[in-house]
């Protein structure tokens, strides 16, 4: 199939291109900049665009098979200066449904929508965030544009770990440098925990979708619920140090408040049904190789050697 994936050249979007184009398909990304020249994305065609500014037409998508659209916007996105809350109103209220729109209108027969956990593992965080109410009105306004002969199918993905070849990354960068003790930061992590999941099943759970999902489907994935120090022990451990971290109701600066939607102390856990598990086709219990992954490709030389 002719895929275009939207936000392909980051983590998430970039691992699914590559994951895709290894099962024979022809891969397209899309993005506000090319792909990093040292990953398998700059390889592949590219279409530049910007999903909120409308950049992405009925015209830009015709020829496209399939769609996978890995944009969708969080805190990070957030222009410096910008009211939070209308802007991400503007970007997953408004623009991700029209995106969708322009799928549809472009002979799109399939597309997915790759989002966040948080308003189907946790409904009760939605009165309090107006970016878990954005994500939700994402999903829910992606496969709102469904019609006979255009599926439309959501993915929604708990935290995600891993690492693309070549591919910078301010979050495992330094988690793999800290555990080998080069960043002054004490050995704890923050009181809570969530649900972890690795690159490698996220694109499993992709392509399953894009081959048997149910049009209209939002489908909760996840692997493994861990607390926030188990999972950043996972890194110590591979990088083969002997601390053992604890846990502290402090903020860690490696992963801020402002990153635990649910609040500090607090879990966001994820038990997927088994038959949608199936159905998806990805694995489990695949965190501690994704956090193997990102050490390998993260540690400094002289760790490696």
């Amino acid at each position: 199939m002719k895929i275009l994936i939207v936000g392909g050249t980051g983590a998430l979007g970039g691992h699914a291109a590559i994951y895709l184009a290894s099962k024979g398909h022809q891969v397209t990304v899309a993005g506000r900049k090319p792909a990093h020249p040292d990953t398998p994305m700059a390889s592949m065609p590219f279409l530049q665009g910007d999903y909120v500014a409308g950049d992405y037409t009925p015209q830009t998508l015709r020829g496209f098979d399939w769609v996978v659209f890995a944009a969708g916007n969080d805190p990070r996105h957030v222009p410096r200066g910008a009211d939070f809350s209308a802007y991400l109103f503007k970007a997953n209220h408004q623009a991700v449904p029209a995106f969708f729109a322009a799928c549809r209108e472009a002979g799109v027969k399939r597309a997915i929508q790759l989002g966040s956990f948080y308003h189907q593992a946790a409904p009760d965080l939605l009165d309090g965030n107006s970016y878990i109410r954005s994500r939700k009105a994402a999903c829910d306004g992606a496969r709102a544009e469904a019609r006979p002969g255009f599926d439309v199918i959501s993915v929604n993905a708990p935290f995600m770990v891993g690492s693309v070849p070549g591919l910078p990354s301010m979050i495992y960068d330094p988690y793999v440098k800290w555990a080998e003790g080069k960043i002054p930061v004490p050995y704890y992590g923050p009181a809570g925990g969530t649900n972890f999941m690795s690159y490698r099943s996220l694109s499993e759970a992709i392509e399953g979708a894009l081959l048997r999902g149910e049009s209209g489907k939002a489908y909760l994935v996840g692997d493994q619920d861990l607390s926030f120090t188990n999972y950043f022990q996972m890194f110590f451990d591979a990088v083969g140090s002997k601390e053992k971290l604890d846990e502290r109701d402090q903020e860690n600066p490696l992963l801020p408040d402002v990153a635990i939607p649910q609040g500090r102390g607090n879990w966001v856990r994820v038990n997927p049904d088994p038959a949608e598990v199936a159905l998806l086709g990805y694995r489990r219990d695949d965190v501690a190789h994704a956090v193997a992954d990102a050490v390998a490709q993260f540690r400094s030389p002289a760790s490696a050697s």
